[in-house]
């Protein structure tokens, strides 16, 4: 996070970010302090959320708010929608914590959409999350010798809930909501599905459809490496097709995502 913030002040310097954008960004230093408080002193949920809602406000107004949602062809318009945008910063900040849980997952998801996002949106921000992910995945790969732990994890889903936000008048979300759905379908769906079955929402599991992987016997790198291979295809379905039809595209990484799922329930139940 570090070496991350500190290429944003190089950019705002060099006058290539806005300066909207950059404040939105910095956002996240409270998400990052909290997070290296929890990993040392496990900190309640309620506080963390805390930390997280008033960061997602302070992102969301230094953005100018959300005026209008762009998926597609479909615009959506209305005041309601800074507080679905309100909603989405805070879910996308613990989500990415949530999946965070074998070697090298969520650091090869940072490096991924970092590179996709600057060569799909030339997001000049996304290539310097890359490398700082990057450097991290040496060691972070398996078998990992460091972890990202909250004072990673959580800030990584926060910066690109805001950076996809920048982009929400713009066809560009739908090229975002695809680039992130490896994470928030998984999570998204996982969330659900344990809510139909009444089970305690706040409690911990490993029912996550990365983690039933493994405990069918994948080891981490290849459920990491065939993660990515998903995201490679879903870059691929962007790369080739106009802007005006990522909503399409949108709604079909959807359908693939969900039949790797009832794959994965063939492998390991959801149970």
């Amino acid at each position: 996070m570090i070496a991350f913030l500190s290429a944003m002040i190089y950019l705002l310097a060099r006058g290539e970010i806005e300066q909207d954008l950059f404040w939105a960004l910095f956002c996240v230093v409270p998400i990052v302090i909290a997070g290296q408080i929890d990993d040392i002193f496990p900190v309640p949920a309620r506080y963390r959320m805390l930390v997280q809602a008033v960061c997602a406000i302070g992102g969301l107004y230094m953005l100018g708010g959300i005026d209008a949602l762009a998926v597609g062809n479909v615009t959506l318009n209305g005041w309601w929608l800074n507080a679905a945008a309100l909603f989405y910063v805070i879910w996308m900040t613990n989500l990415y914590n949530f999946i965070d849980g074998i070697d090298g997952y969520a650091a090869s998801e940072a490096v991924y959409v970092g590179v996709a996002s600057f060569l799909l949106f030339g997001n000049m921000p996304g290539i310097f999350i890359a490398a700082a992910a990057a450097g991290f995945l040496i060691f972070n790969w398996h078998k990992a010798s460091i972890f990202m732990g909250d004072v990673g994890s959580a800030p990584l889903g926060f910066i690109f809930a805001i950076l996809s936000l920048s982009d929400a008048e713009r066809g560009e979300f739908a090229g975002w909501m695809v680039l992130l759905s490896l994470f928030w379908l998984d999570a998204t769906l996982t969330l659900w599905r344990r809510f139909r079955r009444g089970e305690r929402l706040s409690s911990a599991h490993k029912k996550h459809a990365y983690q039933r992987l493994v405990q069918s016997g994948w080891a981490h790198d290849r459920v990491v490496c065939y993660a990515m291979g998903v995201n490679l295809f879903l870059f691929l379905l962007l790369w080739f097709t106009p802007e005006s039809a990522y909503g399409a595209v949108l709604i079909v990484d959807i359908i693939v995502l969900y039949a790797l799922v009832r794959y994965v329930d063939r492998k390991k139940a959801f149970s």
